[in-house]
């Protein structure tokens, strides 16, 4: 569910028509986000990481949103924010998730800022997909990495200057109620044509990517580009069709080394495939996901397909995701 109105004295948010007309977030004040987070109780907590707290937000009209406040006592941690910030503020596509306010004033002993989102209620890629219960259905999967590679086309082509996401990866996959894809966390992110960064050092690789999902060539050279996520998006694909996780928990294996041989073998893609499915998936469709993989997770950058050469493959050759075309947007 979306965040709709704060209900908050002063809001006031047209509705979204389309993406082009979507208003800016708002800026709040102290007042404001503690009354959102019943003065950041505990008990409204949904997450924490490693820099950072996401609060359930729950409005007078009972709207639900996502508040994350997040630590910028640092120089880097607060270059960090500003960057999320001033990303979010310029883009609107269906399948990233919406910003619709924030706050940068100073909380309790240390520098925070806040960003208010609107609230995704199905969890992570992550959880939906590795986590216990049921098994998340393949034409569900399929709509998943179509809509991420939308996505990856609206940042890397239609944006203006151009971005790399910079930590793509499940967990960062938010899902809402009919399992629809929402991207989040720009804080990684790196804004122009080349995103050339610093050489790889102790503290910038912390800064760019997660284990299993890192483009080597960047860890090689320390230049990030386009080609940087769609190398973590081949992994996702993995994980979409094996159901195992990019890094294994017992044995820290990552996926790419344990299904990267079969991926040249196509006669070999129905044993890659996800056993909790029990059969329920289309042959060719594994095939054609799988040989999109092998394009992403190619050593040489520059032979990668771009987002919309793998939306163009997909759109032809997986039929399971016909029902989202008339949704797509620009």
């Amino acid at each position: 569910m979306a965040f709709g109105c704060l209900g908050l004295k002063s809001w006031k948010r047209k509705p979204v028509k389309n993406t082009k007309e979507s208003a800016g977030p708002r800026r709040l004040t102290r007042k404001e986000i503690q009354k959102l987070t019943m003065d950041f109780s505990r008990s409204r907590v949904m997450a924490f990481g490693g820099f950072s707290t996401v609060y359930l937000g729950k409005f007078p009209d009972s709207s639900l949103g996502a508040i994350k406040i997040i630590d910028t006592s640092t120089k880097r941690l607060h270059n960090m924010y500003k960057q999320e910030l001033e990303i979010l503020q310029r883009i609107r596509h269906d399948n990233i998730v919406k910003i619709l306010g924030y706050s940068d004033e100073g909380y309790e002993s240390v520098e925070e800022g806040v960003l208010v989102f609107e609230y995704v209620p199905n969890g992570t890629l992550q959880e939906k997909l590795h986590g216990k219960g049921s098994v998340l259905p393949w034409k569900n999967r399929m709509g998943i990495a179509f809509q991420l590679a939308q996505a990856l086309e609206y940042l890397h082509e239609k944006c203006d200057p151009q971005i790399v996401h910079g930590d793509l990866k499940g967990s960062n996959i938010l899902l809402d109620s009919e399992l629809n894809c929402k991207l989040c966390d720009y804080g990684s992110a790196k804004v122009g044509f080349s995103s050339t960064v610093q050489p790889p050092n102790r503290t910038r690789m912390t800064m760019f990517g997660s284990p299993g999902y890192t483009d080597p060539h960047y860890l090689r050279t320390g230049i990030a580009t386009k080609k940087s996520d769609v190398y973590s998006f081949g992994v996702i694909l993995l994980e979409l069709i094996t159901g195992l996780e990019a890094v294994s928990s017992d044995g820290n294996v990552r996926l790419i080394s344990k299904v990267g041989p079969m991926l040249k073998d196509e006669s070999k893609v129905a044993e890659m495939v996800d056993r909790r499915l029990a059969g329920e998936y289309e042959v060719d469709e594994a095939k054609a996901v799988a040989s999109i993989a092998a394009l992403c997770l190619g050593d040489s950058p520059s032979l990668r397909p771009t987002a919309s050469d793998i939306l163009g493959i997909m759109r032809s050759r997986v039929p399971s995701i016909s029902f989202l075309f008339s949704n797509e947007k620009c």
